[in-house]
This record gives C-alpha cells, structure tokens and sequence, in this order.
C-alpha cells in the first residue's frame, strides 16, 4: 500500500459517516471519505445549525482552523473549509461550504469565539463576507488596501507599501519597487543540476566573461617538518639590576636601615661559633704557684 502522507493516521471511527448523515439530513450535500479523512460538505444557509450538532452532539468540541480556497471557474468560486477536533475521541473532521462574493457565511463566533479572527483573515484574504461578525475588518493587509491578495485573478502588480516620507512628513502610500527581477523555476532536482548558467552564478562554472584575471594564490608556508628541529631554548638571565627594569630606591635612609636589619637578622640566625678551652697550669705539689 503506498504511504499518503508522512502524518500519523488517525483510526476511523465506524459508522460515523452514517450517523452525521442521519442527524444533519437534507443539510448535507456531500460526505467524503478519502485518504482516511472525513469531508462533509453541508449548505451555506445551515451552516450555524451544522456546526452546534456537531459541537454538542459529535463532541467536536475545538475549531482548529479556518480556510478558504479559490475555485474561479465555478459559479460559486469559493469554499470555507472548517477544521474540527474532538479532544475525547482523538479525531478530526473538515466541514466546507460554498459561496462567493455577494451571499455571506453565517458566522460561528457564537459557538468559538476564536472564529472571530480565523474569519476576518478569510475576508482579508479572499473577500468572503461572514454574517452576524461584528468585527469583521482586515487583520493581515495594511489600512485602506484594495483587493485581496489569495484570490486567483488578483494582479501580481501594483502593490503599494506603506512608508513615512521625510520630505513630506507624513505618511504615504506607493508602489512597491522590487529588489530584483522576476525569475522563472523549472522545479528540477537539486540533483542533477540545471542546464544552463543563472545571472550571478557564473562563478561556479568558470570565470565570468570580461573578468580581470585572479593573481595567483601564494604558496602554502612550509610545515614544521620541513624546517628541521628548532634549537634549543637559552634560558634568559640579567647580568645586572640595571636589566630587570627596576629603579633607585625612592627612601635611601629607609633601604640603608632595612639592609642592615637584614644582617642583623642573619647574624642572629647564623650558629655561634664554640669557644676554645682555657688552658689550665699543671699542679704542682706545693700547690698552686
């Protein structure tokens, strides 16, 4: 069997399909199983009524997202394709209606409030009109922008951005001046390599024509290897105080004082030496002279 998608599966649940049919009836145009999703396809008109029987009584309890899609060769061009999720039964469903630039949805911020911003961005971006929105403006274009950018008749010029000039100080709207030219892709591997040179890339396949020729890169210095054993390191010694940077003594008195301290302690600590034995007379028998 070959692998859809690389997402985890979500485990279908039997007999759903008939049971939403059963309890929503002549409310339901489509149902679809495919890809181990389930689409249901329901009027514009019961859409509020569509999605408070799934909420309370399918147990769908979250509004995952919001979306619209362009069909321009249908009568009704557009489709509003809502996400649902059951956090109890860990499973998904997509609910779609039709409209098109003139006849609104009803909105469903009654039942998410989160739908509020999730359907101000489909109006922004494809023109859809929600009824029952209260604040239904514009959430990703700028301020007074005409038209609405996902549709697929939509000019791929003429924007205009917004910017404060200096010179009139204030802010102004004008047309936006793109950095680069446009550029076409053929869409092939990264693999195997176009067949021919893109502007700006002709580095990578020689040197550019009219080019001023590169010098020539240095030779590589040579390794330790190479220059042979290095000479034993002399340990460095003073000959003289004079070399060790130090200077006179700034108290000469004091340094006197503390150089004959020193000897003194020296002395001190140094052993005494043993004095020599007096010499004693010899005795005499008369006695001592």
């Amino acid at each position: 069997m070959t692998a859809i998608h690389s997402a985890p599966r979500i485990a279908p649940i039997e007999g759903l399909a008939d049971a939403i049919r059963a309890a929503l009836g002549d409310a339901v145009f489509a149902i679809k199983d495919a890809h181990f999703e389930l689409s249901v396809g329901v009027e514009r008109e019961k859409l509020a009524q569509v999605m408070e029987v799934l909420r309370d009584r399918f147990d769908y309890q979250q509004l995952m997202e919001i979306a619209g899609v362009d069909y321009p060769e249908r009568e009704e061009r557009f489709e509003v394709v809502y996400h649902l999720l059951s956090v109890t039964k860990n499973h998904r469903l997509r609910v779609k209606v039709r409209t098109d630039e003139e006849n609104p949805v009803p909105t469903v911020t009654h039942l998410w409030p989160v739908a509020g911003w999730l359907e101000r961005e489909v109006f922004d971006m494809y023109g859809v009109l929600f009824s029952g929105n209260t604040d239904l403006r514009r959430i990703l274009t700028d301020y007074g922008f005409r038209g609405h950018p996902q549709r697929k008749d939509f000019p791929l010029t003429g924007y205009v951005e917004l910017r404060y000039s200096e010179e009139q100080k204030r802010v102004v709207y004008e047309p936006v001046r793109l950095a680069q030219d446009f550029r076409s892709f053929d869409f092939m591997s990264p693999w195997e390599g176009a067949q021919y040179v893109l502007p700006g890339d002709e580095k990578a396949h020689g040197q550019a024509p009219g080019a001023p020729t590169p010098a020539p890169a240095p030779p590589p210095p040579p390794s330790p290897a190479a220059k042979g054993p290095s000479p034993a390191k002399v340990a460095k010694t003073t000959d003289k105080p004079a070399d060790t940077g130090a200077g006179e003594p700034a108290n000469t008195h004091a340094a006197k004082r503390s150089g004959a301290k020193k000897k003194g302690d020296a002395e001190a600590v140094a052993p005494a030496k043993p004095k020599a034995p007096r010499a004693r007379k010899p005795k005499t028998p008369e006695g001592d002279a």
